[in-house]
């Protein structure tokens, strides 16, 4: 009977314990903008936001062109999905990934190369299926 009465008192302080913990990182996150990146996709998206952002030649046309809009690119590095298949995470002197995103209806790849002191955004086009 001991063990259930202990059993029953840590259950009632781990969920006291959760309750608090969410509502303490929830306002936090909401004052201050943190946001808390665990997976790859989420952390190369993140410091890719962290920078500022150069566009290629190309990717001046394609805005030029109407093809993309800002609003659009700024989608990819907040909602993309990082394709580390056909990226170079590991590359030398800049690693550049692969981002894919849906604009308009259509699937979407650009490709992002992250230097240490500005991020380059090259190479926008749409996918086949």
């Amino acid at each position: 009977m001991a063990f259930l009465k202990r059993l029953g008192y840590y259950m009632i302080g781990l969920t006291i314990g959760i309750i608090f913990l969410a509502f303490f990182l929830k306002k936090k996150t909401s004052e201050t903008g943190t946001e808390f990146c665990y997976f790859p996709n989420c952390r190369v998206l993140k410091e890719l936001r962290s920078k500022p952002l150069v566009f290629s030649e190309e990717m001046q046309a394609t805005l030029r062109d109407g093809i993309a809009d800002s609003t659009a690119l700024k989608l990819f590095l907040r909602e993309g999905s990082v394709k580390f298949s056909e990226s170079e995470a590991q590359g030398k002197p800049c690693p550049w990934y692969v981002i894919y995103y849906e604009v308009d209806g259509k699937d979407a790849s650009l490709r992002a190369t992250n230097c240490e002191s500005q991020v380059t955004l090259s190479e926008f086009s749409f996918t086949e299926d």
